[in-house]
């Protein structure tokens, strides 16, 4: 299996050479040159299999370069009832006449990004030991993604962690899950902007490719195609769970800001799982919501992105959209260049309106928009009515789906993280505070180590160096 750039650059790469690169060099992100195809034959083989096993058996589709037993070994170590907490790993709960919600947020950090970035950890912990390497991670963050990186790589040898985040945008949980690590080689960097501006500072770094190759610069965002291929395994764990025989469908209802959960869904249909829909939900940050209804991507500058109570989607440069929309364009690498490249720089938007609704009708696409009253209301009425206390970015994903329900197809609803992450909002919504899980008592009064940074790639490329011998 070999890889490809979104934008075109005629190199074609082997897994394990992406595991460590990022974004290519000319900007791109990378895609397979094929989905692999699952038929219902397979589908009925994989039915039942534990977790760790239906992972080696999806992710060997896709990694060629590392010899199967290691790749089994590695899966096995990743997934296990004593990280995540039950023998299902990702079990599935109904609410009401179909819809379920999946829980996702059982791992060490209480989001759903522990899925895939403990597999993430163990990889690249096997090929740096492989190659006798080091490797220098630069990541960004609204909240999930840098405490589930950095718990998945404290320890591992030959690995630092450089972890841009906006400050003060997080909620003081997130944040003291972060700050609280006192690791040699994780070093947090508060950003002085929003989560973009952390975003655009890690692309702008990695596109410095001299930089990038003299301290071995490489990624933990989803825009490293290794954490958004380990993501498509719970569709499929998804789908088994709720259908007891292959031929019924499927819908999933994903919340969604950078893009990356729900385009391991869209892989994950590509390659055969029998999906209906792929509903998108967004807080008031809803560039994805209005490209989906209208074909128009626009997007917003730091002073336009609102400040929510599901903060970890408070995003308004989706970064795996590209992947998508590469697809969506026949896979047609030069007008994703003009488009990313080109246009959205210079005009902050681009109109597919004539592509969207091939998106909905080829893709099953769907969308949709929650407000922070919506996620009150949903939070309070799940919880009175079912008993399950469940997060803002959940309720915003759960709000959307109930748009979408259709008898006889289930509605799986991802859950995101677990309501601790965001008490204040359960407090308003409930009158109480969400339970704690005990090693994380007191976290918020722990000591602190971090960095406030502008909003600046020549800082944040100075405080690397300054960090690596």
């Amino acid at each position: 299996m070999l890889y490809l750039s979104t934008r075109g650059h005629p190199d074609r790469k082997h897994f394990c050479e992406i595991l460590l690169e990022g974004l290519a060099p000319d900007g791109g992100l990378y895609l397979p040159e094929r989905y692999p195809q699952v038929d219902a034959a397979t589908l009925a083989r994989w039915r039942g299999l534990p977790y760790a096993e239906l992972a080696f058996q999806i992710l060997s589709l896709y990694i060629d370069d590392i010899p199967a037993d290691d790749l089994r070994a590695i899966c096995r170590r990743t997934y296990t009832e004593e990280v995540f907490g039950s023998r299902e790993i990702v079990p599935l709960k109904q609410l009401e006449e179909g819809v379920y919600l999946q829980a996702l947020s059982n791992g060490p950090t209480l989001a759903f990004k522990d899925m895939a970035m403990q597999l993430l950890g163990n990889l690249f912990e096997y090929e740096l030991a492989r190659r006798g390497e080091e490797l220098n991670i630069l990541g960004a963050t609204s909240g999930d993604t840098g405490s589930a990186a950095e718990y998945a790589m404290r320890g591992k040898k030959g690995v630092r962690v450089f972890m841009t985040s906006p400050n003060g945008r997080m909620s003081p949980f997130q944040q003291a899950q972060m700050f609280s690590l006192q690791d040699a080689n994780i070093h947090n960097l508060a950003v002085d902007g929003v989560f973009d501006d952390c975003q655009d500072i890690v692309k702008a770094v990695s596109n410095d490719l001299e930089f990038k190759r003299r301290y071995r610069i490489g990624t933990v965002n989803s825009i490293n195609w290794a954490r958004l291929v380990a993501q498509v395994v719970y569709y499929f764990a998804g789908y088994f769970q709720a259908t007891p025989s292959e031929g019924r469908k499927v819908s999933f209802a994903v919340p969604s800001g950078n893009f990356g959960n729900i385009c391991a869904g869209h892989v994950a249909r590509m390659m055969g799982l029998p999906i209906d829909k792929l509903v998108l939900a967004t807080n008031e940050n809803d560039v994805l919501d209005e490209f989906f209804r209208t074909g128009i991507y626009r997007v917003r500058g730091s002073q336009d992105t609102y400040e929510t109570s599901s903060p970890s989607m408070d995003i308004s440069k989706a970064s795996n959209f590209e992947r998508f929309v590469f697809d969506l364009l026949a896979r047609d690498g030069a007008k994703v260049r003009y488009l990313f490249g080109e246009e959205l720089p210079a005009k902050g938007r681009f109109d597919l309106s004539h592509e969207a609704l091939v998106a909905r009708e080829r893709y099953g696409f769907v969308s949709g928009r929650s407000t922070h009253a919506d996620r009150v209301a949903t939070i309070r009425d799940t919880y009175r009515r079912f008993g399950t206390m469940i997060d803002t970015h959940t309720a915003d994903g759960l709000k959307v789906a109930r748009e979408y329900v259709q008898a006889g197809t289930p509605m799986i609803v991802l859950e995101t993280a677990l309501p601790i992450k965001f008490a204040a909002t359960i407090v308003e919504a409930l009158g109480r505070e969400p339970d704690r899980p005990a090693k994380f008592a007191g976290i918020e009064d722990l000591p602190r180590r971090v960095s406030v940074l502008p909003a600046d790639a020549g800082r944040v490329k100075q405080f690397i160096a300054a960090h690596c011998p």
